[in-house]
């Protein structure tokens, strides 16, 4: 006889496929020294426009003000079925949700070094929306044309290989 769960033999239900944003234009653009993972103060309609993908971290970066992190220039379509009264702005500053002694490094090496903390990739972990920041160095163009000829020379390795 089978066993049977106890919510009436029906198995677990899966999870929708949640989007993982990559802002590969952060990685392009500067090396990553550091990463470390922040949650996000959203709201409920913003949430859902994320898990439908609707969201732009191309031209966002992390802001250190008053002891506390900031999202800014972070873009995030409002939600389809929106319909609330009061309003939405799509590129408001939002929150970020990380220890006060992690803050104070963070902003210590951005006044030491010169460094920039930007937004990496945005994703789902237990159904809560976490944001991968990096603590990264400007790249200068010359560094930009040595790492399109190193990918390019790995693709030709690969092509190379997959023809053989």
């Amino acid at each position: 006889m089978g066993h049977k769960e106890k919510n009436g033999g029906v198995g677990k239900k899966r999870a929708a496929s949640t989007p993982s944003i990559q802002n590969r234009k952060a990685r392009h653009d500067y090396h990553i020294l550091e990463s470390l993972e922040a949650g996000i103060a959203l709201k409920g309609c913003e949430v859902k426009s994320i898990r439908d993908g609707k969201i732009q971290l191309h031209e966002s970066y992390v802001r250190i003000k008053d002891g506390e992190a900031w999202l800014v220039g972070c873009h995030i379509a409002p939600y389809k079925n929106l319909n609330t009264f009061e309003e939405y702005y799509p590129d408001r500053e939002r929150k970020l949700l990380m220890h006060r002694r992690q803050i104070a490094k963070l902003y210590s090496q951005i006044k030491e070094k010169g460094l920039t903390l930007l937004p990496l990739k945005l994703y789902f972990a237990r159904g809560k929306v976490k944001l991968e920041v990096g603590l990264g160095k400007g790249k200068r163009l010359y560094d930009k044309r040595e790492d399109m000829k190193t990918k390019e020379a790995n693709r030709e390795m690969d092509r190379a290989m997959k023809d053989r």
